[in-house]
């Protein structure tokens, strides 16, 4: 069946938990080097002045992607989008895996992040899927996908890495996305968007500026949720500082199992979705950035170094997780129903904005600890959410809620 701009309706249960599952797969290749950039580093002869690299040139890969290859999603049939990008991630991984050389893999690691960038076409590929009764559900699902593979991907590097290799991290991550897409070019319907047949690529870039300016909602909801991924990744950045201390002492296998038990706030994403769905996504939201701030100030509640205090951490970034992926499902059910011509555009403005909330996160997790320690950390981790919060709360105060009910 073609599915172009037809009437949409719900995906099978089984098509949304594949498109769930791959962009849990394809998103962990954003992050699978993040644990390993000291091995790497050495392995290649990196100065340490450049190590950052190894994980950074990935990023802004995924950049790039977002920003010019993302908003092809309105013009080009979708199916062959995403399996070419698919491909292109492929044929990075397998460069990491066997290259000995600096400057060929900083090359790969770019193009792995401008391959996995196709992640952001198949979430609004599916929003055009689905009825908007169902349509915060489906994204939902998706978005558990995307955490999960996020939060996933850290530990799962740092234990193969530990049994193998971590040349064997990006070889088996090959074979994972070379199996997801040849099951993806069986399964996917194609869908060929009808409303921009005659647009140009500038013209669509040039579009893009436009969306952002007069788009009240992609504004707000990428704000929010730029602030929200921001205390996202200035935690996951300082946290294996801190576990490793003299607080903790933990080894880099108990930081990975540490690291798997906030994979559990990932199980927000449905019922945030579902709460869109009923009308409800405003409560939900402010729940979701309330969530985002206790997670920090609880790590406060007893004397670190404690059984107790760890076990208090991860129930912080439980928290954590379940606010931050609330706000990103909430949003782009938001952004995704608005005008379904302009999603792709719409998804890689929206999440272009949350990768710089991101970039500073991580910034300010590394400052932070060094400046002040977990409690210099916290303050500032909780700036992030409390910030968006107050953004929020505009809405009622300047007439948005009526415009946007």
């Amino acid at each position: 069946m073609n599915q172009s701009e037809a009437t949409p309706t719900v995906p099978a249960k089984t098509l949304t938990l594949l498109l769930g599952l791959a962009v849990g797969i394809i998103a962990a290749n954003l992050y699978y080097a993040q644990p390993l950039v000291a091995m790497i580093s050495q392995a290649l002869g990196i100065p340490t002045s450049s190590a950052g690299l190894v994980v950074t040139l990935t990023q802004v890969g995924y950049g790039l992607g977002v920003l010019f290859l993302v908003p092809l999603g309105d013009l080009l049939e979708n199916k062959k989008l995403i399996l070419s990008l698919i491909t292109l991630a492929v044929v990075a991984l397998l460069a990491l895996t066997f290259t000995t050389q600096v400057i060929p893999y900083f090359i790969a690691a770019l193009l792995l992040g401008i391959g996995t960038s196709s992640v952001q076409i198949i979430v609004p590929y599916a929003s055009h899927m689905t009825a908007e009764s169902h349509r915060g559900h489906v994204v939902g699902s998706l978005m558990s996908g995307l955490m999960l593979g996020i939060m996933l991907s850290r530990p799962i590097s740092s234990l193969l890495t530990d049994l193998i290799s971590w040349h064997a991290v990006f070889f088996l991550s090959a074979i994972l996305m070379i199996l997801l897409g040849v099951i993806l070019a069986k399964r996917l319907p194609p869908r060929q968007p009808l409303h921009n047949t005659n647009l140009r690529y500038q013209d669509l870039l040039a579009s893009m500026g436009k969306l952002l300016i007069h788009t009240a909602v992609l504004r707000r909801r990428a704000f929010y949720q730029a602030c929200m991924f921001g205390a996202f990744s200035l935690f996951w950045t300082a946290i294996p500082m801190y576990l490793m201390s003299s607080t903790y002492h933990l080894s880099q296998s108990a930081i990975a199992v540490f690291a798997f038990a906030g994979v559990a706030g990932a199980i927000s994403a449905p019922f945030a979705g579902r709460m869109a769905d009923n009308g409800f996504s405003r409560p939900a939201t402010a729940v979701a950035m309330l969530s985002a701030i206790a997670s920090f100030a609880v790590t406060h509640i007893l004397e670190p170094g404690s059984y107790a205090a760890l076990a208090i951490l991860v129930l912080s970034a439980i928290l954590l997780d379940a606010g931050i992926t609330a706000t990103l499902v909430l949003g782009q059910r938001a952004i995704f129903s608005l005008s379904p011509e302009f999603r792709g555009r719409l998804n890689g403005l929206y999440i272009a904005v949350i990768f710089v909330g991101g970039a500073l996160g991580s910034y300010a997790g590394a400052w932070s600890y060094a400046q002040g320690g977990w409690v210099m950390t916290t303050l500032v981790g909780i700036l992030f959410p409390a910030t968006a919060l107050v953004v929020f709360a505009t809405e009622w105060l300047t007439g948005y809620r009526q415009k946007h009910p």
